[in-house]
C-alpha cells in the first residue's frame, strides 16, 4: 500500500520524565470527610493505545479527542513516530497521519516502551507484518513481564525473534510481508494476545481467526470494524471465534475516547468507603467486557446507577453515580476476572470495609501485571491491619473490623497498587502511605487533583522531608 506524504506534519510528542527511574515520591491518604462533586477521569487506556495504532495503519487522518495523556500512551505515540508515522496535538485534538497497512518504516534505533505492557505487546503484532527488524526495550518492571505467550502465535505467522526462546524484554523482532494466516485458540483469557494476532492478521493473505475460551475485552474488534476492517465474531462449538480478513485497508476516523473504567474505579471506591459521600463520574466506558467491577459492587450492596447511557464511536458510555452504602462480603467467580482484572487491588481495599469475607477467585493473571499484584495487595492490606491472604490464585479479605492504617505500602512501581491503597486510606484510622506515587502518571496523571476536588486531599507523609 502506498505511503502518504508527511510534509507539513509535525512529528513530535512532548517528552515526559521517566517516572520509573525518578526519585521515589511517597504519598499519604488520611481519613476523609464526605466526598461530593462531579468529575471526569482520563480517557480509557486500552482504547487510547488502539486509536493511535489503528490510525497509524489507516490511510488519511485520524483525529482523537479525550486521549489519555499518560506515560504509557505517550510511549505508544513515540513508538509510532519512530516507525515513521507523523503524530501531533493541536487544540486538544491528537491527529495521526496514517501510513496504511504495511506502510510503517524501519526505526533508527531501539524503541523504549517504558512501562507500557499493552502498547509493546500490540506493537509486536503490527511489526510482524512489516519487513523490518526492531529492538524493543522497557523499564525494569516491563522487562520482568512475560512476552512469550504473545510471541508464540506471531512466530507461527512468520515473525522472527533474534533471541530465540528468550521471553522478556529486551527483544529484537523481525517481521515479514509474507505472514501466514492462522487459527489460534487462546491459552489464557487475554485481550492482548488476541489483539496482537488480529493486528498481524491485517497483513496476512487470507483469514486469521482467534478462538476465545472466555470472553475478553472486545475493543480491538469494535474499533477495527469502525476503521473499516472486515472482521466478524461467530460461535464455534460454544466458543467465540473472531476472524479478520488480511490484505486489509483501513480509513482514518474521528475517535472520541471515553473515560477509563479502571481509573473511575478508584473514585467509585472512595465514595463507597467514605460515609455520606455521593459522586458523579461523567462519560465512563461501560462496555460489558469491562463492567465486572460494578456487577460485583452491586452484589456487595453498593448504590450505583448508570445515567445518560449512550453510544459513542461504537462503545457504550454513561455517567456513573455512586453513593456510600453499607457493603457485605461476596464470592467473586473466576469467570468474572477477565472483565475486571485491573480492578482487583481496589476491590480488595473496598472489601476491607465490607462486613464479612470477600473471596476473589481466578486471579493468576494478577501475578504477571506491572507487579505481582496478588502478593502486593495482600502485603499492603496486612500492613494496614486488614486480614487478607492469597490461596493459590484466590484472594481472600476479611472485612468489617475497621482499617487501622498506619502502614507503608510497597508499590513495586505499579500505578494501580499505589492508587488502590491511597483510596484505602480515606477511611482508615491512621494515614496509609505508599512508598512511591510517581508512576501514577502512567495512567491517571490527575489522580491527586481529582481526589482533592472531591474533598479528599492527598499529601506528602509528615515524616518525609
Amino acid at each position: 500500500m502506498a505511503r502518504q506524504p508527511a510534509a507539513a506534519w509535525a512529528a513530535s510528542v512532548e517528552a515526559k520524565p521517566d517516572v520509573s527511574h525518578a526519585t521515589p515520591s511517597p504519598l499519604a491518604a488520611h481519613r476523609s470527610k464526605t466526598l461530593s462533586g462531579s468529575v471526569r477521569v482520563p480517557g480509557d487506556k486500552s482504547i487510547s493505545h488502539r486509536a493511535l495504532m489503528f490510525g497509524a495503519l489507516s490511510t488519511g487522518r485520524t483525529r482523537i479527542t479525550g486521549l489519555l495523556e499518560g506515560e504509557d500512551i505517550l510511549n505508544t505515540a513515540k513508538a509510532l513516530q519512530a516507525l515513521g508515522c507523523p503524530i501531533e496535538k493541536s487544540n486538544g485534538t491528537w491527529q495521526v497521519l496514517g501510513r496504511g497497512v504495511g506502510g510503517l518504516q524501519q526505526p533508527g534505533g531501539p524503541i523504549d516502551y517504558g512501562n507500557a505492557g499493552t502498547g509493546v505487546r500490540l506493537i509486536m503484532g503490527i511489526i510482524a507484518g512489516h519487513d523490518m527488524s526492531v529492538r524493543l526495550t522497557g523499564d525494569a518492571s516491563l522487562s520482568r513481564r512475560p512476552m512469550g505467550r504473545i510471541l508464540k502465535p506471531l512466530i507461527r505467522m512468520g515473525l522472527d525473534v533474534e533471541e530465540g526462546d528468550k521471553d522478556p524484554l529486551p527483544l529484537t523482532i523481525s517481521g515479514t510481508t509474507d505472514l501466514v494466516p492462522i487459527e489460534y485458540t487462546l491459552p489464557v483469557a487475554s485481550a492482548q494476545i488476541k489483539s496482537a494476532v488480529l493486528l498481524a492478521g491485517l497483513h496476512a493473505a487470507g483469514e486469521t481467526s482467534v478462538i476465545e475460551p472466555e470472553a475478553t475485552r472486545d475493543h480491538t474488534e469494535r474499533m477495527l470494524a469502525y476503521f473499516g476492517a472486515q472482521i466478524s465474531a461467530t460461535k464455534r462449538q460454544g466458543l467465540r471465534a473472531i476472524t479478520i480478513k488480511g490484505d486489509a485497508e483501513l480509513a482514518g476516523r474521528d475517535v472520541a475516547v471515553p473515560g477509563d473504567p479502571s481509573s473511575a474505579a478508584f473514585i467509585a471506591a472512595a465514595a463507597l468507603i467514605v460515609p455520606g459521600s455521593e459522586v458523579l463520574i461523567e462519560n465512563v466506558l461501560i462496555n460489558p467486557t469491562r463492567t465486572g467491577f460494578y456487577v460485583t459492587l452491586r452484589e456487595m450492596g453498593a448504590d450505583i446507577a448508570f445515567l445518560n447511557e449512550r453510544n459513542e464511536g461504537g462503545e457504550p458510555v454513561a455517567d456513573v453515580r455512586i453513593r456510600h452504602a453499607r457493603l457485605k462480603g461476596v464470592r467473586v467467580p473466576a469467570a468474572r476476572a477477565p472483565s475486571m482484572i485491573d480492578e482487583y487491588p481496589v476491590l480488595a481495599c473496598i472489601a476491607a470495609y465490607a462486613k464479612g469475607e470477600t473471596h476473589m477467585e481466578g486471579l493468576a493473571e494478577l501475578k504477571v501485571k506491572e507487579s505481582d499484584r496478588l502478593a502486593a495487595t495482600v502485603a499492603g492490606l496486612v500492613a494496614n491491619g486488614v486480614k487478607a491472604k492469597a490461596e493459590n490464585d484466590a484472594l481472600i479479605v476479611e472485612g468489617g473490623a475497621g482499617v487501622t492504617g498506619g502502614g507503608t505500602v510497597a508499590t513495586h512501581l505499579d500505578h494501580r497498587i499505589a492508587m488502590a491503597f491511597l483510596t484505602l486510606g480515606l477511611g482508615a484510622d491512621r494515614p496509609v502511605t505508599v512508598d512511591d506515587a510517581g508512576m501514577i502518571a502512567t495512567s491517571f496523571p490527575e489522580f491527586s487533583s481529582v481526589m482533592g476536588s472531591l474533598g479528599a486531599p492527598l499529601a506528602k507523609p509528615e515524616n518525609v522531608s
